[in-house]
């Protein structure tokens, strides 16, 4: 019986044969497959929200200009025009005797007296005693006199000369005349036919 020979005998398949054929043909199979499915993958997942831009820097305002307060009204004087202010209760009444007449105003707060032996006019103001200088003030429709007088016991007394144009402003002042001294309240006084008649006693 003769042996089989070496070169005769049916060749068994190499174990890495087969290996290599494996790795050649199947597995770059599995790979590419990975590939694309990483790549789908890849391609689902959303992109990372992007970050809003910010808005440019912005100078700051200039600061507004501070308001100043609106000048105050300044508040108006009462009317003091004696013109307008209530005349002083009262009236005039005339007297005369052998050597001196006069014409006195109310309960005596004024007085027009006319001394005929010195020729002079008396205007006398109704006032607390006292001693000094001091002033008369006679406002009249036709202008405003500032008489230089005297402190007495019966108050402010100013003398003048019967020809005084003053005398004539109290007698013609269109309806009321005033007269006002130191420390004491403004008179407001109608003008009487009593002052002129005063008045031409010592002409």
């Amino acid at each position: 019986m003769r042996r089989a020979s070496f070169h005769t005998m049916p060749m068994k398949a190499n174990p890495r044969s087969r290996a290599n054929s494996f790795a050649k043909g199947f597995l770059p199979r599995i790979l590419a497959a990975s590939a694309a499915s990483t790549g789908l993958l890849a391609g689902c997942v959303p992109p990372p929200p992007s970050m809003p831009t910010p808005p440019p820097a912005q100078e700051p305002a200039a600061p507004a200009p501070a308001q100043r307060p609106a000048p105050s009204r300044p508040q108006l004087a009462p009317n003091t025009d004696w013109r307008d202010a209530a005349q002083t209760a009262g009236q005039w009444t005339y007297a005369a005797n052998g050597t001196a007449s006069g014409a006195t105003f109310g309960s005596g707060q004024f007085v027009v007296q006319c001394d005929p032996g010195r020729s002079t006019m008396t205007l006398l103001r109704a006032g607390p005693s006292g001693a000094g200088s001091a002033t008369l003030t006679i406002m009249t429709s036709t202008g405003t006199s500032t008489l230089s007088g005297t402190r007495s016991g019966r108050g402010i007394g100013a003398t003048v000369s019967p020809r005084d144009p003053v005398l004539d402003a109290m007698a013609f002042s269109r309806g009321r005349f005033a007269v006002a001294a130191p420390g004491e309240p403004t008179l407001y006084l109608p003008s009487w036919t009593e002052i002129s008649r005063v008045i031409e006693d010592c002409r």
